[in-house]
C-alpha cells in the first residue's frame, strides 16, 4: 500500500490508532513533499462514494489501456492490480470541485501494458481496483478485468457445401475461431452479407448456424462465415450450397386423330417444374399410343401417291448425304492449314521440354536445394516428347497491333519507352539476350524511373506479348510470372523486376512493425494487365498469421508508402491477392510497382527467421584472426549481398548456415565463443559476450548486422583452430556452431560445401543466372494447348465435384476458393499458382497424378499431332 508519510518531525499524533487512521485517511504534514489534500471540516464526517469506477478493458496489438477513477470526497485514490499497489508515479492525477455541492473531487488514472498483463498471462487474469480514501473511512470501486485481445486464425467448425431439393431446409454451421472477445459472426453469399431481418428465408441461430428455410433457386451460391472482433476478422473456406429442381410432368394432351397407321397419340413435357441445377428428369413415359377402332381408320390407297412420296424421301436423303460430305472436306482442309501455321510456328512447337537449370557446382553449397521429382506411373499423361533435331526455335515477325505503330504500350502520359524501329519485334522461344547495363540506363532517364536503382546484377528484364513468360533475378528467390493473356493480345510490353536495397528507401515503419521481405520493383507500373501476374519472394516470419498483421504496402508515384492488402482478410474484388507459404510469399497482382510485406507482431510469440553466417579470412599471415558472424534475415536475396561483399573482402564461408527463430520478446542477441585450446588460442574479446540491440535486428532495416571475433594464436605455427561459438536470444532460442578446421587451408575439414581455394565460389552465385528472362512457351511447364484444355475441362462446375474446386483441394489451396471462383477461368489461375510453384522443380507427373485422381483422365489424353504441340 503507497503511504505518504513524508518527514515525520513536524507532525502531531494523539494516539497510536489515530497515528496509523491518519495515514489512511490523510494528513498535513509541514515540509512534505507529497502532502495529501485535507477536506474541510463540513464534509469530515464523509465516506468517499465514486462517480467513475475503472471498466473491463481488451488490450489490442501493443496498444496500452487506461483506467480511470473518480471520486469525492477523496483525500487519497490509489489503484491496486492483482493485490499489488501501483507506484505513486504511474498515477496521473486531477482535482476539481463540484460547483453544485463544492465538493472535492479528485480523479486518478493509470496506463496498463500487453507486457504487465503478459506476465501472468495463462496463470490468473488481470485485474485492478482503485481504493479512495477520505478522513472518514475508505471505499474499494469495482474491479476491472484486462485482457488481451486475439482472434485465432482456423475455424473450430467450417461450412461444408450441400446440394438440396427446392424448397428443402438447409442447415450450414460455423464454429468460429477462439478469440478474445468472443467473435461476432456473420454469414455471406457471394461476398454479400446475407441480413435475416431483410429476408426471413434466412435464420441465425443463438451458436451461430444459418438456416434457410426453403431453399430457392436463387439461394444457390458460394456461403462463407465471417468472423471478427476488435482485433481481427477471419472468413472461412466457402461452401457451395446447389438448389435443384427435380422435373414435374405437365398434364396429358388430347388424343390426336387417328393416323395413316390407324393409331393416335398423346403426350406431356417435362416442364412443370423443368428440372435445373443437376435436377433429376422426369420419370415415365412422354407420348402414348393407342389403336383406334376400324371404325375411326383412315381409308388409303396405293399407287401414283406412294411412290411420289418414296422418291421424294430418297432425293432428300442424297441431299443431305452430299452436303456432309462437302461440309467434311471444308473442315478437314481448315484444320490441315491450322496444324501446319502451328507447326512452323515457335510458339506452340515446344510441347513439354524440361526448363534447362544450369546445375550448382559440385561442392558449392546452395541454400534450399530441392529434391528431384519422384517418378510416377502418371508421368505419360501430361508428358510429350520434345522434338530433338532443333535444338533452338524462333518465331520472327510482326506481334505488335496493326493500329499501333507508334509504341509498345500506351499510357496517360504518353509512350514510356521508345518504340521499336520499323514496327517489328523478334521473340525467342527461350532466353532473352541483350545488354542489362543498356536497358537500366535507357530506363532510367524516364521521369519515373529515375529513383531505380541502376544494380545491372539485381535487375531482370525481358519483352513478353499474349503468350506471357517470366523474370528471374539469380539466387534471390525473386521472380516474376507473366501468365498467358495477362498482356493483351496485340500488346507487347517491355517489364523489368529489380530488388531494391533497403538502404536506398526509406520505408516507415512504426512500433512493432518489421521488414518481412525484400523491397521489390517491377514495372512499369501502369500497364494495362488482363488477368494478375505472380510476384514470388521470400519471407522471413515464422508463417504463423495468428501471430501477425502481415501487410503488404506499395509506394504510390509520390514516393509515400501505403497499406493495399491485410492478409487474412484479403477481398476477391482488389487488385492483390496473396498466399503466404513456410518461406515463400506468392502475390497476384493486376498492377506493377514497388512493393513489401511488413509484418506487426500481434504479441511475444511471433518470431521472424534469421539466418546465421559464419566467415573467415581466407588467408591469415598474421598473429590475429577473424571470425565474422552475420545475423540477417533468412531470404536469399540478403544472402547473395553478404556473399557478394564477402567475396570482395576477401572471406570465406567456414560452417553451415543455421536458422534461429528470434522472437519479438524485446529481448537482445548475443554471441559468445567458448572452448579454445588455452596453450594455442585466446580471444582479445573482454566480456563473456558481445550483444546486438533487440531493434537493431527487429526492424530489418540494417541488412549487414555482424559481430567480429578477434583471436589471437600464440604462435604463427599454430593452424589448428577448435572452439564452440553460440548465437542466442536472451530467454529465448539459440544455435551453436561447432569449429574444427585449418585456417592455414581454404577448405574446411569434413564440410564439403567449399571445395577450392577460392575465397567466395562465384559458381554459387551465377547458378541460374541463365535463365533471368524467358518468354512464351519455354517459361512455363504445361504446353499451351494442353492447359487450354485442362481449363476447358474443369472450368465447368459439376455436381459431384470433380471440377477445379477439387483440383484446389489436391494441390492443398482450397483456402483460396473464394479468389479462384471470383475468376472467369478458376483453373488456369490455380495452373498460374502451380507454374510459381514448381518452375525449379518441374514435378509434372505430380499434375497428371492429381488429374488422374480427379478422374479427368479425358483432360490429359489426347490424340496430339506433332503440328499441335
Amino acid at each position: 500500500m503507497p503511504l505518504l508519510l513524508g518527514p515525520f518531525v513536524r507532525c502531531r499524533f494523539s494516539a497510536t490508532l489515530l497515528v496509523l487512521w491518519l495515514v489512511f485517511a490523510g494528513f498535513t504534514c509541514t515540509g512534505s513533499e507529497h502532502a495529501t489534500a485535507t477536506l474541510p471540516a463540513a464534509f469530515s464526517d464523509l465516506l468517499p462514494h465514486f462517480l467513475v469506477e475503472p471498466e473491463d478493458e481488451f488490450i489490442v496489438k501493443n496498444k496500452p489501456v487506461t483506467l480511470t477513477c473518480r471520486s469525492t470526497p477523496a483525500t487519497q485514490i490509489y489503484f491496486k492490480c492483482n493485490g499489488e499497489w501501483v507506484h505513486q508515479d504511474d498515477h496521473l492525477i486531477e482535482r476539481t470541485v463540484d460547483p453544485a455541492t463544492a465538493l472535492p473531487i479528485m480523479q486518478v488514472t493509470i496506463d496498463i501494458t500487453r507486457q504487465q498483463v503478459e506476465k501472468i498471462f495463462g496463470l490468473d487474469e488481470y485485474w485492478c481496483q482503485c481504493v479512495a480514501w477520505s478522513t472518514t473511512g475508505t471505499q474499494k470501486s469495482q474491479k476491472a478485468y484486462i485482457r488481451i485481445a486475439y482472434l485465432r486464425k482456423n475455424f473450430e467448425e467450417e461450412p461444408q457445401g450441400k446440394e438440396v431439393a427446392l424448397d428443402q431446409e438447409v442447415l450450414l454451421r460455423c464454429h468460429p475461431p477462439e478469440g478474445i472477445p468472443q467473435a461476432e459472426v456473420e454469414w455471406q453469399r457471394n461476398e454479400d452479407v446475407i441480413n435475416p431481418v431483410s429476408d426471413p428465408n434466412f435464420f441465425i441461430t443463438t451458436d451461430h448456424n444459418l438456416v434457410i428455410k426453403k431453399a430457392r433457386l436463387a439461394d444457390t451460391g458460394n456461403y462463407t462465415c465471417v468472423a471478427k472482433n476488435i482485433v481481427a476478422r477471419r472468413k472461412s473456406n466457402s461452401a457451395t450450397v446447389l438448389v435443384y429442381v427435380d422435373g414435374g410432368w405437365s398434364e396429358w394432351s388430347k388424343w390426336s386423330a387417328c393416323g395413316a397407321d390407324c393409331s393416335m397419340w398423346r403426350s406431356r413435357e417435362c416442364t412443370q417444374p423443368s428440372p435445373g441445377t443437376g435436377g433429376k428428369d422426369c420419370q415415365g413415359l412422354d407420348l402414348q399410343s393407342l389403336n383406334c377402332t376400324s371404325e375411326q381408320c383412315p381409308q388409303t390407297v396405293s399407287g401414283a401417291e406412294d411412290v411420289a412420296l418414296y422418291v421424294g424421301m430418297v432425293a432428300v436423303a442424297l441431299c443431305l448425304t452430299l452436303l456432309l460430305i462437302v461440309v467434311v472436306l471444308v473442315y478437314r482442309r481448315k484444320k490441315e492449314d491450322l496444324d501446319a501455321d502451328v507447326a512452323d510456328s515457335s510458339i506452340l512447337t515446344t510441347g513439354f521440354q524440361p526448363m534447362g537449370i544450369k546445375p550448382s557446382k559440385p561442392g558449392v553449397w546452395a541454400p534450399r536445394p530441392r529434391r528431384p521429382p519422384p517418378h510416377s506411373k502418371n508421368s505419360h499423361l501430361l508428358t510429350i516428347q520434345p522434338d530433338l533435331t532443333t535444338t533452338t526455335t524462333s518465331y520472327q515477325g510482326t506481334l505488335r497491333s496493326r493500329h499501333d505503330a507508334t509504341g509498345k504500350f500506351s499510357m496517360t502520359n504518353g509512350p514510356l519507352l521508345d518504340p521499336l524501329p520499323n514496327g517489328s519485334h523478334t521473340l525467342h522461344n527461350g532466353k532473352l539476350n541483350s545488354d542489362p547495363s543498356e536497358f537500366v540506363s535507357r530506363l532510367s532517364t524516364q521521369t519515373y524511373f529515375k529513383t531505380l536503382p541502376r544494380d545491372v546484377a539485381n535487375t531482370s528484364y525481358g519483352t513478353f506479348n499474349f503468350l506471357g513468360g517470366r523474370l528471374t533475378i539469380p539466387s534471390t528467390g525473386i521472380s516474376l510470372l507473366i501468365p498467358p493473356e495477362a498482356i493483351p493480345r496485340g500488346k507487347i510490353y517491355e517489364i523489368y523486376l529489380t530488388v531494391q536495397r533497403k538502404e536506398d528507401l526509406r520505408l516507415p515503419l512504426a512500433g512493432c512493425q518489421t521488414l518481412l521481405s525484400p523491397v521489390v520493383s517491377c514495372g512499369p507500373p501502369g500497364v494495362v494487365l488482363s488477368r494478375p501476374v505472380i510476384l514470388s519472394m521470400d519471407h522471413c516470419s515464422d508463417a504463423c498469421l495468428d501471430n501477425w498483421a502481415v501487410r503488404l504496402k506499395k509506394q504510390n508515384y509520390e514516393g509515400t508508402w501505403e497499406d493495399v492488402l491485410l492478409m487474412g482478410e484479403e477481398l476477391v474484388s482488389e487488385p492483390y491477392y496473396c498466399q503466404l507459404e513456410a518461406e515463400t510469399c506468392r502475390l497476384f497482382s493486376e498492377q506493377l510497382g514497388t512493393l513489401a510485406l511488413v509484418g506487426e507482431s500481434l504479441h511475444m510469440g511471433a518470431a521472424k527467421r534469421l539466418r546465421l553466417v559464419l566467415f573467415s579470412d581466407a588467408y591469415c599471415s598474421t598473429l590475429e584472426y577473424n571470425i565474422r558472424v552475420y545475423c540477417m534475415d533468412d531470404t536469399q536475396d540478403v544472402f547473395k549481398e553478404v556473399m557478394q561483399m564477402e567475396r570482395q573482402l576477401g572471406g570465406r564461408l567456414i560452417d553451415e548456415p543455421h536458422v534461429l527463430l528470434f522472437k519479438d520478446s524485446y529481448h537482445n542477441l548475443r554471441l559468445s565463443i567458448h572452448d579454445m585450446p588455452q596453450a594455442h588460442w585466446r580471444s582479445k574479446l573482454l566480456a563473456g559476450y558481445q550483444e546486438i540491440p533487440f531493434y537493431h535486428i527487429w526492424n530489418g532495416s540494417q541488412r549487414y548486422l555482424h559481430c567480429t571475433f578477434t583471436l589471437e594464436r600464440l604462435s604463427l605455427s599454430t593452424c589448428e583452430l577448435t572452439c564452440q561459438l553460440c548465437v542466442w536470444q536472451v530467454e529465448g532460442e539459440g544455435q551453436s556452431f561447432s569449429l574444427d578446421f585449418n585456417i592455414a587451408k581454404a577448405v574446411l575439414d569434413g564440410y564439403h560445401s567449399l571445395q577450392d581455394t577460392r575465397a567466395v565460389d562465384s559458381e554459387f552465385l551465377l547458378m541460374d543466372s541463365n535463365a533471368t528472362a524467358l518468354a512464351g512457351p519455354s517459361a512455363f511447364q504445361i504446353p499451351y494447348l494442353i492447359r487450354q484444355k485442362i481449363c476447358s475441362s474443369l472450368d465447368a462446375p459439376c455436381p459431384n465435384g470433380a471440377d477445379w474446386r477439387m483440383l484446389a483441394q489436391r494441390l492443398k489451396l482450397e483456402r483460396h476458393m473464394s479468389f479462384f471462383a471470383s475468376k472467369a477461368s478458376p483453373t488456369s489461375v490455380i495452373l498460374d499458382l502451380w507454374e510459381a510453384q514448381h518452375f525449379h522443380s518441374g514435378n509434372i507427373n505430380q499434375l497428371a497424378t492429381v488429374m488422374a485422381d480427379i478422374g479427368k483422365q479425358e483432360a490429359m489424353i489426347f490424340l496430339v499431332s506433332d503440328g499441335e504441340c
